[in-house]
């Protein structure tokens, strides 16, 4: 079986969650079927900047194509608010899709030209542009990996299309199928939750971590990109109020690299962006992971954290993130201050509480997340599949007049309608 993974950026240097995503499954994949990455030659994703050169090299055994970034990523806040918030047409949705990039064309001419060369694609994150235009190219081998949230970009009529014709979706948890299914009305198309594993080293070491970051007491651990949209302000603000109180005990300790001003406080350390072994170091130290973001299909840094044995505190107001919490009994859930700081507390102060959550992570994740378990799901899958024939295809853009009649409601008022 030969798979193309279509991602908008790769490589061992690029951390993030869906990048660090496509890169995993690859990797296992690879070891049982024909694999090949189509990326762009981008890093950054706030330029889109060609900072690799096109052409293909192999990474971790896996062949990886690179094609060129057409345009620079463009100013999509303005275009966003149009869609979000206004009444618009399917024209400012593709413009927004564009802006937000990445546009490689070389890359869909390459999927009309050799599509048919590959069994499956599968396109991570459902609103970047390689990942809409690349299953308009190839609708009969389109495997959908969403990546979706309870956001307003799930409201984007234009997506809908390309969440009824795919030839299958792979979820990663509960809440986002249901989300999907609701937005969409596409429960015949194939689908299965199955997320996505981690590697986990062996023996990672807590005291390196400690030594190497001068850091003594006990600590609860952030993971991942430091901006407003992952929860951070929220979470400088609600750790302020936690430390302020006379019995905390916790630092905050933050890995990750952004562009948000991290506030200068006596308990708050930033570390930098680490390297993997540094950051299973880092979780293997930590008392407990934090969570705060809202915008969460499933978080690749809890799952890690409950195999280390260590409990997770996360924002409630991601369903996927309380569903996690619930199904695995490793975390627990906060809504607002008061329970922030209760809940945290209540993990530092209870030893038993914490070692019970851990410990039930650990088996959650053995059960639902060790690779032999979502390697089986992937296989089962693709066989199913290649069995069968499609039964759904995409519906083509509409033309010239259909693209600009501004009658779509803002994005935000059917994310808004949703129960």
């Amino acid at each position: 079986m030969k798979l193309a993974v279509v991602v908008q950026r790769y490589g061992l240097a690029i951390h993030g969650g869906t990048e660090s995503h496509a890169r995993y499954i690859a990797e296992h994949l690879g070891q049982h079927a024909d694999v090949e990455v189509l990326t762009t030659c981008a890093s950054d994703d706030r330029t889109w900047a060609n900072d690799y050169k096109p052409g293909s090299e192999t990474i971790n055994g896996v062949r990886v194509r690179r094609f060129r970034v057409s345009k620079s990523r463009g100013a999509s806040a303005r275009l966003a608010d149009r869609v979000f918030h206004h009444t618009h047409s399917l024209a400012d949705e593709l413009k927004w899709i564009e802006a937000e990039g990445p546009v490689s064309r070389s890359l869909v001419r390459h999927l009309r030209k050799q599509g048919e060369s590959y069994d499956f694609c599968l396109f991570f994150d459902y609103r970047c542009w390689h990942s809409f235009f690349g299953a308009h190219a190839v609708p009969s081998r389109a495997i959908l990996v969403p990546r979706a949230a309870r956001d307003e970009a799930i409201g984007v009529r234009v997506f809908r299309d390309v969440f009824r014709g795919a030839r299958a979706i792979l979820y990663n948890s509960p809440e986002e199928r249901s989300l999907i299914h609701t937005v969409a009305g596409n429960p015949d198309v194939p689908g299965v939750i199955v997320g996505a594993g981690a590697d986990i080293p062996q023996n990672p070491q807590a005291g390196r971590f400690r030594q190497k970051q001068n850091i003594r007491g006990p600590f609860a651990l952030y993971v991942g990109r430091i901006d407003e949209r992952h929860g951070c302000a929220e979470l400088f603000d609600l750790f302020e109020r936690y430390a302020a109180q006379a019995s905390s005990r916790l630092s905050l300790v933050l890995l990750g690299a952004g562009t948000m001003t991290i506030p200068k406080h006596p308990k708050i350390k930033h570390v930098g962006a680490l390297d993997e072994a540094d950051k299973f170091d880092a979780l293997a130290a930590a008392d407990v992971l934090l969570v705060p973001s809202r915008y969460e299909s499933l978080s690749r840094t809890a799952l890690e954290a409950w195999a280390l044995g260590k409990p997770v505190l996360a924002n409630a107001k991601s369903d996927a993130l309380r569903g996690q919490c619930v199904r695995s009994n490793g975390g627990l859930c906060y809504r607002n201050a008061d329970e922030f700081a209760g809940m945290l507390q209540a993990i530092e102060q209870n030893r038993w509480l914490s070692s019970s959550l851990g410990k039930s992570g650990r088996q959650y994740f053995r059960d639902h997340f060790d690779w032999r378990v979502v390697e089986r799901k992937y296989h089962e899958l693709l066989v199913q599949l290649q069995k069968a024939t499609p039964r759904t295809t995409i519906e083509p853009i509409p033309g010239w007049s259909g693209r600009r009649r501004r009658d779509l409601p803002p994005a935000a008022d059917i994310v808004g309608s949703l129960s």
